[in-house]
């Protein structure tokens, strides 16, 4: 049975939209950064299928990913450009990463030895990025170790077996503004790296590719991104951190009326009958819940947008379905498209919003969207 993404709720892409916000980070950094678009999860929740073709035009020197599983799904969908797995990666999972041709992330030499044994034993040579901790706390190898650890990266990646074709870290605040550890710490952190750099006598310039920034970096600090960069959040129209350029909006979130309904004083709605009607009101029923993604927290402060007019939520968000007060809007009908993320008319909710309505933050928003809400990517047109 053929399945109408457009019934009951959905998530609206516009790859166009996204083609631009990349060309702002190239735009933003030195002609010769190479980019790395970060597609992990899903593409941010929003189906890394649509990611690549949206941005494959753009031509990108290769993918960034979280896991080995998600490295193998781009190999299956035909990707052919480098496919960088950036989180730690268990020895058990060294020999698929070598079968699918997957450029590990490596902060253990436990890992680096395992995946050197499995391509000699397999004769498929791999290529690594070798992690560098600055900062981050969360994973690489010390920036104050390197004098240790690195005669032994040399050593296992001195033959044709093992490739080290990239030296990385992370900033642990590129997001954030200054006076909260912002342009400072990230100033410190691309120090040490480069102290890294000098002491395993690597060259900037060399055939080992040094990269450190995100999106937030590329646009906060550009000059301090390596000699690539890896846009994450920014690509899919979220903002990357505070007092940064906003993105073009790329991602809306429907949801269909399934129910309209007038009440009287007094009616509750909801789990707990958290809302009673103030008045004779008029209810509509959205067909959206947490269960497709749509935050619990937003129960009677999030809005949505209707006939390009913002209505409260009203009562417990449920699994399946979200009651909004549209009094006032008589045009309301069963079938109406409401907008939980995204444009109607003049009105706007953008991701940031939200995300702060809900207590979290944009990236949570995005990949918190479950699978039964269909991803429909728009290619629209680069004007």
């Amino acid at each position: 049975m053929t399945r109408d993404p457009f019934a009951r709720a959905w998530i609206e892409i516009r790859g166009a939209a996204v083609r631009r916000n990349l060309r702002g980070i190239r735009d933003a950094v030195s002609p010769e950064v190479a980019v790395l678009p970060m597609v992990k999860a899903n593409a941010y929740g929003l189906g890394v299928a649509g990611a690549l073709e949206a941005l494959e035009p753009e031509g990108p020197w290769g993918w960034g990913v979280a896991t080995v599983e998600e490295g193998e799904e781009l190999r299956a969908l035909g990707v052919s450009r480098p496919v960088v797995v950036f989180a730690p990666v268990p020895p058990s999972l060294a020999a698929r990463a070598v079968e699918a041709e997957l450029t590990l992330g490596v902060s253990a030499l436990g890992l680096l030895e395992r995946l050197r044994a499995e391509a000699k034993a397999r004769e498929k040579p791999v290529a690594i990025h070798v992690e560098v901790d600055t900062g981050m706390g969360r994973a690489g190898l010390p920036w104050d170790r390197a004098r240790e650890w690195g005669p032994r990266v040399a050593e296992l990646t001195g033959d044709e077996w093992v490739r080290w074709e990239g030296c990385f870290t992370h900033f642990h605040s590129a997001d954030e503004g200054r006076g909260a550890g912002g342009p400072d710490s990230m100033t410190r952190q691309a120090d040490r790296f480069r102290q890294v750099m000098e002491e395993l006598s690597l060259s900037w310039e060399g055939p080992i590719l040094p990269h450190l920034g995100n999106s937030a970096a590329a646009l906060r600090r550009p000059d301090l991104v390596g000699r690539a960069v890896r846009p994450g959040i920014h690509l899919y129209g979220g903002r990357a951190g505070k007092e940064l350029p906003a993105p073009e909006p790329a991602v809306s979130v429907r949801a269909r009326v399934a129910l309209v309904r007038e009440v009287p004083e007094g009616t509750t709605v909801g789990y707990g009958a958290t809302y009673r009607a103030q008045g004779p009101e008029r209810w509509a029923t959205l067909t959206i819940g947490y269960g497709d993604g749509l935050p619990r927290s937003l129960s009677n402060r999030g809005v949505a947008l209707l006939h390009g007019q913002r209505v409260p939520m009203v009562g417990r968000i449920s699994m399946d379905m979200t009651v909004v007060d549209i009094t006032g809007i008589p045009r309301v009908r069963p079938g109406d498209v409401a907008t939980l993320l995204g444009e109607d008319g003049e009105e706007r909710i953008t991701v940031e919003e939200m995300a702060m309505e809900a207590g979290t933050i944009n990236y949570e928003i995005f990949t918190g969207f479950t699978p039964r809400l269909p991803r429909v990517w728009i290619p629209g047109d680069d004007g």
